[in-house]
């Protein structure tokens, strides 16, 4: 029996739940789940006030932080002690929360994990290895990564919780093993999230990883979707070669990929490509927390391993202090667009379709 506590049943949360529901059929475990929030919202399992409560009475082997990012440091904090597995949504914490102090607590867990998703799309695997097969040296990442929540229901700490995916993909594909150095980074706030009225909503930074460079752009308020990453490459010979991965697009967990030189004459010559469109039943929006979730499974048990590593705490914190040094240059940024004029806000509901919501 493995029993997995949810903590925070809103969007994220269920997902996860229709997530491990889905593994429990698929692998054939039996699991009992069971979550903590201020209401009650699935009366098909426990309910509990407090993350304490919860570990005293119910006894989670694993538990997923899935509250509003406002909401992890207390949670982490909660957790001190507990030695099963944490699953915690990105990004770690709200930047300069004092999470430092809330990891220290985590020292005895099995394990933990972030949830960066990308990392489990095929695009993201299939490029990484192939950059490992031409010995490529990164000299050049760039990327745009953005959706829109203006007017979204869910409280967010803001914009580095979106560039936080593009971030660890830059690093995960480019250069494994070294970190990036944030350069510059300059951005926009904004009244587009019910958080405060100036939530920094998107930015623009430049930034070194190893001997390459990284400039970027993320935001919450971009019209549409769009998530793209464009690297560049010299192989042992100094031959060139670029890829581009695009992500979500159309379609939630519809990924392409384009990897291509040029000839003599400057035309395109492709060396690979890959397009991924999961169409698995009950598992719409879903195929990359799946996979996710199911290592978790495998190394939440004694001598299970996953079968690619995960955004463990160092990595996770590693990435906290990068998003902490980005907020404190938006903190210095004046430009801000107001989007709340006259009429009411008005908040895109719960029961949005998933693919507007992101």
């Amino acid at each position: 029996m493995k029993k997995i506590l949810i903590v925070g049943l809103g969007y994220a949360g269920r997902r996860y739940l229709r997530t491990f529901r889905h593994l429990a059929d698929k692998l054939g475990l039996e699991i009992e789940m069971a979550y903590v929030g201020r209401r009650r919202r699935d009366e098909a399992i426990a309910h509990y006030l407090s993350v304490p409560q919860a570990l005293l009475e119910f006894g989670p082997d694993l538990v997923v932080v899935s509250c509003n990012d406002h909401g992890h440091v207390g949670v982490l904090e909660d957790l001190a002690g507990f030695d099963g597995f944490v699953l915690c949504e990105k990004p770690l914490a709200t930047p300069g929360d004092g999470w430092a102090r809330a990891c220290v607590g985590l020292a005895h867990c099995r394990g933990f994990a972030l949830n960066l998703i990308e990392r489990y799309s095929d695009v993201t695997q299939h490029l990484r290895d192939l950059v490992a097969r031409c010995d490529g040296t990164l000299v050049r990442a760039s990327f745009h990564w953005g959706k829109n929540r203006l007017n979204d229901y869910r409280p967010t700490c803001g914009v580095t919780s979106e560039v936080i995916h593009a971030l660890d993909l830059v690093e995960w594909v480019g250069a494994p093993g070294t970190d990036l150095q944030l350069q510059q980074a300059i951005g926009v706030g904004s009244d587009f999230s019910i958080s405060r009225d100036a939530t920094p909503d998107t930015v623009l930074l430049t930034a070194s990883l190893g001997g390459a460079v990284v400039a970027g752009y993320g935001s919450f308020v971009n019209v549409e979707r769009q998530r793209t990453l464009d690297f560049t490459f010299v192989d042992p010979s100094g031959r060139i070669f670029h890829a581009r991965g695009v992500y979500d697009t159309p379609a939630w967990d519809h990924d392409t990929l384009r990897v291509w030189t040029r000839d003599a004459a400057g035309r395109d010559v492709v060396i690979d490509e890959l397009s991924v469109a999961p169409s698995g039943p009950g598992l719409e929006t879903l195929h990359k927390l799946s996979r996710l979730c199911e290592d978790v499974l495998c190394a939440s048990v004694p001598g299970g391993a996953p079968r690619q590593p995960f955004a463990g705490l160092d990595d996770a914190m590693r990435l906290q202090r990068l998003l902490d040094a980005i907020s404190r240059c938006l903190a210095a940024t004046p430009l801000f667009a107001r989007y709340v004029r006259g009429a009411p806000r008005v908040l895109v509901p719960e029961s949005a379709d998933l693919e507007r919501l992101g």
